[in-house]
């Protein structure tokens, strides 16, 4: 399976971010790290902390 390409990157973390606007008002912000096919998402917290949220694996598209 390829690397998650720099376009899909750009598109979780706007999904992302504007989901949790709509959904979590407890978090500050939302941070995606990559490592090969996979994207770990984590939470900031408005204390402060970190809350790990999911990990996601790249199927080849943004969409998908």
């Amino acid at each position: 399976m390829p690397a998650i390409s720099t376009s899909a990157k750009t598109s979780l973390d706007q999904r992302l971010t504007q989901h949790a606007k709509e959904h979590w008002p407890q978090l500050v912000t939302v941070h995606a790290r990559y490592h090969g096919q996979f994207a770990y998402v984590e939470g900031r917290l408005t204390n402060g902390g970190r809350l790990p949220l999911m990990r996601l694996r790249y199927g080849g598209s943004a969409t998908h």
